[in-house]
Formats: C-alpha cells, structure tokens, sequence
C-alpha cells in the first residue's frame, strides 16, 4: 500500500505540472483575484478529478479486481498512459492563448467562493479526455492490487495523487506571479514534452510488469529452445 501511495505521489506531480489552460487559470486567479479565491479554484479542480474517478471505479472496479483480467487491465491500462504521453509530447499547445487566459471567459457572474470552486470544477472536468487519462491510471492501481482490495488501493493510490495536485494548485496560486515570469513559452514546451515522456514511460512499465507477470518472456524463451533443439 505505501509503494501505491508514493507511486500516486509520482503521478500527481506529473499532473500537477503538466502546463494546461487549468495552470494558468488558478495562476491567474492567484494574481488578480487573490490567493484564497486561487484556493477556492483548486478545489473545484480536485473535486472534478475525484468525481472521475469515482465514476471510473464505479465502471471499472469489478473489472479490474479479477484475477483473470489483470493481464488486459494492465496492457490497456499502459496503453491508454502511453497515448496521454504521446499526444502531450507531440501535441503543440496554444501557449500564449493560455498565457494570457482572459479571466472574463472563465468566471462565473457571482464573485463568491462557490463560484470559483464551480469555475474550477466544469474547466477541468470539460476536458473530455480527463476521464480516459484516469480510467488508465485506475488501470495501473487493478494491476498492482491484491485481488479484493481494489478498493483500498484506490484511495490510497488517487489520496496521494490528489493531496499532491491540491497542494501544487495552492502553491501555484500562492506564487503564481513568480512562476509566471520564469515561464518562457519554449519553458513551457519543454515541460509539457517532458510530462508526456514520463507518462509514456508509465505506460511502457505497466505494460513490461504485466508481460513479466504474465510469463511473456519465459514463453519466448521456451519457444527459443525448442526452435534450437
């Protein structure tokens, strides 16, 4: 359980830095709205990731929690990881559309908290993508579960991933005119080629621990020999 935990860890600072119209939102809303409203916004971020998960768990659960169906889970769990990793890598982001975010288009006629937390929750939650990108990671909690305890490595697994994109988001809000400054849109590139890299290789992981465990290797191995006897 506490190799999950640190693993959620990994991911959600591979999340938290992954440089999309919801980083530059909560920077912005930080600037010119104030850090508490900042904090108001990450928490309807993270109250969007929970819901998906949720619903991914829902859908996925009594899937992943079958000991005949690791193998699959696995394989498509890294498949879907190495594709989010891809696409982030290739993908060319609309840097200074996001750089200079007009917080009139985001925010909610209301200037109460709640409007923020709604803000922040339909931002990161219309991006239908999400919910993919996280039934894959639910994938990889199915493959290194023990059977019947799927629910408990999943809050594990996502309690360490969404404590560590909650609190990135405060910082972020917090010192958001700083990182602002230091981003350069060919920083910003690099990140996000980076992100896409460490998800790809997420993926190759999962899919090469779940051949492993599989037996792939040692049935090539055993095919190698005969063919040579």
């Amino acid at each position: 359980m506490v190799y999950l935990f640190f693993q959620g860890i990994l991911l959600g600072l591979l999340v938290s830095i992954s440089l999309g119209p919801a980083f530059f939102a909560i920077i912005q809303t930080g600037i010119t709205r104030g850090f508490r409203n900042g904090i108001f916004m990450a928490a309807g971020i993270s109250l969007s990731d929970v819901m998906l998960v949720t619903i991914s768990y829902l859908i996925g659960a009594s899937l992943f929690d079958d000991a005949n169906n690791k193998v699959y889970v696995g394989l498509v769990g890294g498949i879907i990881l190495i594709i989010f990793g891809s696409v982030s890598w290739a993908k060319k982001p609309d840097i200074m559309h996001m750089r200079h975010l007009n917080m009139d288009e985001v925010n909610l006629r209301t200037r109460g908290p709640l409007s923020y937390v709604l803000k922040g929750f339909f931002m990161n939650i219309a991006n239908p993508f999400l919910f993919f990108f996280w039934f894959g990671a639910l994938g990889f909690v199915g493959k290194n579960s023990d059977q019947g305890h799927i629910l408990e490595s999943t809050v594990v697994f996502f309690s360490g991933s969404f404590i560590t994109i909650f609190l990135a988001d405060v910082l972020k809000s917090f010192v958001g005119g700083k990182i602002k400054k230091y981003l350069s849109p060919r920083r910003e590139i690099f990140i996000n080629k980076s992100v896409g890299l460490a998800l790809v290789a997420f993926g190759i992981i999962l899919i090469f621990r779940t051949l492993i465990d599989y037996g792939f290797f040692e049935y090539l191995q055993n095919i190698r020999l005969i063919k040579s006897a």
